[in-house]
């Protein structure tokens, strides 16, 4: 199990009846900030915000789907209306696959991942490498942030370029990694290959999962991983500890685990949709489904941390899948048909390759090249992947587009 490690700060440790009246008084503030935007005002219109001073009353209220989101950017760009702050206002501005935007600020821990950084033993004395990507998308700066707010160097290494990293990782000293569970083995496999021994003892991660096997071949080189769930529109969601029990939820959000397509919370225990609700006053989301499914676990952790548990990413509540750190969603594959007028149906099929993810796309078609559809591939999907041609209707007729083969377990 491992010994505790120390707390990001007090609020990990509060008592349920503290919690209940902390929420009674944030709660409502923050209905009330994000009724005041323009994009969760329309959402929450004739709602009292005094009222929603518990989970069960928030409950009530209605889910804003991801998909709402989008659609609000396209009409007001680039936050749809969800940000309480002008645009010119955040210090950075994001963009993720899709394209949404995302906003951010540099002060100290905007998305809240210090706690895990702190829970996984990461803080003053570490050099972090941070191989999350600073391009466009917000995970690089959100690693970046959580390392400052818990007094670590970072080397900003971004991805790709493993060679440099190995030899930045050697000559520096690098202590602690973070990014895609995946690409610390593809560093630890260079330094293998170039006779270096890195420094490396701890691992924080996200962006995909952390499969056992994984977990275990880090383990037998003596770094210890853990891993976060969270997200560019939420920030730290839930993190590992060292109790390896589950994932204790962040003190900045509420969690709800709902049946998939509703708003209605489901027994604890039960396998739903993660619903989430921020605190964040910038950027305040209320009932934000994420498309993802989890269960709340009984009881707490036996690290010590009081607030409830998650048992982690269970697969999507939709089609929409994490492949190697990146979604890919169903309209992505609707558009790679639409390219090509001899293309009937497609289907993204996504396995494990060793401890990486690989990723298959069998496209129903006349054609005999599959050279013909790689680039198509690339730049509606956002990676590479093998092309697999078939006749036409030897698809299963299932509605799939997106199939996950990998085992969780």
């Amino acid at each position: 199990m491992g010994t505790m490690s120390k707390n990001f700060d007090t609020l990990e440790t509060r008592t349920a009846d503290q919690r209940a009246a902390d929420l009674a008084r944030d709660l409502p503030q923050l209905i009330a900030r994000a009724q005041a935007t323009a994009g969760m005002g329309a959402t929450l219109a004739g709602i009292d915000a005094a009222a929603i001073t518990s989970i069960e009353a928030l409950a009530a209220l209605p889910v804003l789907r991801k998909s709402a989101l989008v659609a609000s950017q396209a009409s007001t760009p680039p936050f749809g209306g969800f940000a309480s702050l002008a645009v010119a206002e955040f210090d950075h501005v994001f963009q993720s696959p899709g394209p949404i935007y995302e906003p951010g600020r540099a002060q100290p821990d905007w998305w809240r991942l210090g706690r895990f950084l702190t829970a996984s033993g990461v803080g003053k004395g570490d050099i972090v490498q941070n191989c999350f990507s600073y391009h466009l998308v917000p995970a690089g700066m959100m690693f970046e942030n959580a390392a400052r707010a818990v007094g670590a160097a970072v080397l900003p290494a971004g991805t790709g370029q493993t060679e440099l990293q190995v030899r930045a990782a050697k000559d520096i000293g690098t202590t602690a990694y973070a990014g895609t569970p995946d690409y610390l083995k593809i560093i630890l496999d260079k330094a293998d290959e170039m006779g270096e021994r890195l420094a490396i003892t701890k691992a924080v991660v996200g962006g995909g999962a952390l499969f056992p096997s994984l977990r275990q071949f880090y383990a037998d080189r003596g770094i210890t991983c853990r891993q976060c769930y969270a997200t560019a529109d939420l920030g730290n969601v839930a993190y590992e500890t060292d109790a390896l029990d589950g994932m204790v939820i962040d003190e900045g959000v509420i969690v709800e685990i709902v049946r998939p397509g509703t708003g209605d919370p489901v027994p604890h225990g039960e396998v739903g949709e993660v619903v989430v609700t921020t605190l964040n006053r910038d950027y305040p989301l209320v009932r934000f489904a994420t498309g993802d499914l989890s269960a709340i676990m009984a009881g707490t952790s036996p690290c010590g941390r009081t607030n409830l548990r998650i048992k982690g990413w269970m697969g999507r509540a939709d089609q929409t899948t994490k492949i190697k750190g990146m979604f890919v969603r169903p309209e992505q594959v609707a558009d790679l048909v639409s390219r090509h007028e001899e293309v009937a149906r497609a289907r993204v099929i996504a396995t494990r390759e060793g401890e990486m993810d690989a990723m298959t796309v069998k496209i129903e078609t006349r054609a005999s090249n599959p050279a013909l559809y790689e680039q198509s591939v690339l730049d509606t999907l956002k990676l590479r992947g093998k092309v697999e041609l078939v006749p036409h209707g030897s698809l299963p007729n299932d509605g799939k587009v997106i199939e996950d083969l990998r085992s969780y377990e």
